[in-house]
């Protein structure tokens, strides 16, 4: 399906792109300490949310 030359690039670039996401992630720590304070609670909301929505299928499949 692919070539041998495109899924090279393929891991290479993968490889390339996740490097510079941690390089950007830590350039950027502390201004992410100060600015997005409280985000696991936004988070803790979406996984509470989304299994309500799970429980709601559960009951009314039956």
């Amino acid at each position: 399906m692919f070539s041998q030359g495109q899924l090279v690039f393929a891991g290479l670039f993968f490889i390339a792109f996740v490097i510079a996401m941690i390089y950007a992630y830590r350039k950027d720590l502390a201004l992410h300490r100060i600015f997005y304070k409280g985000n696991y609670k936004i988070l803790i909301g979406f996984g509470v949310f989304i299994g309500i929505l799970f429980l709601i299928k559960i009951f009314f499949k039956r």
